[in-house]
């Protein structure tokens, strides 16, 4: 944890606006680790601060096997206009790291009764909350229960949403041919490992080669932040985060199925979001996961406000593939909210 303190360290030092990094304790006296930006700026008029009080702030929920340092492309960014939070999830990163139960459901409520709440201690009464890959998921169950609390739901390249895909099949001369999917080699080869262990045990059997172990996996990691450090710095910042003890990935292994799948897809419980709910998708041109889970959710909220928006050259990382793109669609939902 000491390593990852200090990989963490490094990377947040690139950050220029005002940051407040510390532990909020839950009532269960889980902690979860957690930043806050204020825009550092020119000194403000006393009109100007009384309006910059009232922007909604915009918290932000990192995806599987993450934390808060993968945002760094984007917090200086976004906090210009707001006070922008990132917490890493319960389970991960620096956060506390308790037992989760095998019941997808349970485990799912865990999650977010954690969110709500770290929201509670933080003292936050609306948010705009984003949320990547799991943490999309997890944002869209606790919009579900904590409707009154989220101005602005942005999911960008959510986990989790559709259901497990059946195979085509099709006739070939009298014969039944199954066609399946597409998925990426990567996504297989981690499917593999989720069958059996925890999804990131590999890493941590590795030992001393864990971090190598990411480098060679996961080399775009390293080629995203390459501006920002000609090290290592983020691939070992990923292995520190998923080195320690297993807990977050235990609850996601819970609630998930064979290859990613989600036992209890999103899309299934969309339409219990509140029309009056705004809600945007962003997604990745090039990611495996599939857009048209968003086009299928706008489809259940009819009327309901729900934009789906891809990003050209981005992958399942949107974030740090077109940082600019994604900061500047980001931020005109955030102006839209206030």
């Amino acid at each position: 944890m000491s390593l990852l303190k200090t990989t963490e360290s490094k990377i947040l030092a690139c950050i220029k606006n005002d940051l407040w990094a510390r532990f909020v304790t839950l009532q269960n006296q889980d902690r979860i680790w957690t930043l806050s930006l204020t825009n550092k700026g020119t000194p403000k008029s006393a009109e100007q601060d009384s309006s910059q009080t009232i922007d909604t702030p915009l918290v932000m929920v990192h995806g599987f096997g993450g934390g808060v340092g993968l945002w760094i492309r984007n917090l200086d960014a976004l906090s210009r206009s707001r006070t922008v939070y990132a917490f890493d999830l319960l389970g991960f990163g620096r956060s506390s790291r308790p037992h989760f139960p095998s019941d997808a459901a349970k485990a799912e409520e865990q999650f977010v009764n954690s969110i709500e709440q770290w929201r509670q201690a933080v003292g936050l009464e609306t948010m705009i909350l984003l949320g990547h890959s799991l943490g999309g998921y997890l944002a869209t169950s606790y919009a579900i229960q904590h409707p009154s609390r989220v101005s602005h739901l942005i999911l960008v390249d959510p986990w989790g949403f559709p259901e497990r895909s059946k195979p085509e099949v099709e006739q070939s001369q009298g014969a039944e041919v199954v066609k399946r999917p597409s998925i990426p080699r990567w996504v297989k080869a981690i499917a593999s490992v989720v069958s059996l262990f925890n999804p990131l045990a590999v890493i941590r059997a590795a030992g001393p080669w864990g971090p190598g172990l990411v480098n060679r996996f996961r080399p775009d990691f390293k080629r995203k932040f390459e501006d920002l450090f000609d090290d290592d710095t983020m691939t070992q910042y990923i292995y520190h985060c998923n080195a320690q003890t297993p807990s977050g990935e235990v609850g996601f292994r819970a609630m998930s199925e064979t290859l990613g799948w989600a036992k209890r897809p999103m899309l299934q419980r969309v339409h219990l979001l509140p029309p009056s709910m705004p809600v945007t998708m962003l997604f990745g041109a090039r990611s495996w996961v599939d857009s048209s889970s968003g086009n299928r959710a706008a489809e259940i909220r009819g009327k309901a406000h729900t934009k789906v928006l891809l990003i050209n050259e981005a992958s399942h990382h949107v974030y740090a593939d077109q940082p600019d793109d994604f900061n500047r669609e980001v931020e005109n939902i955030c102006k839209s909210v206030d």
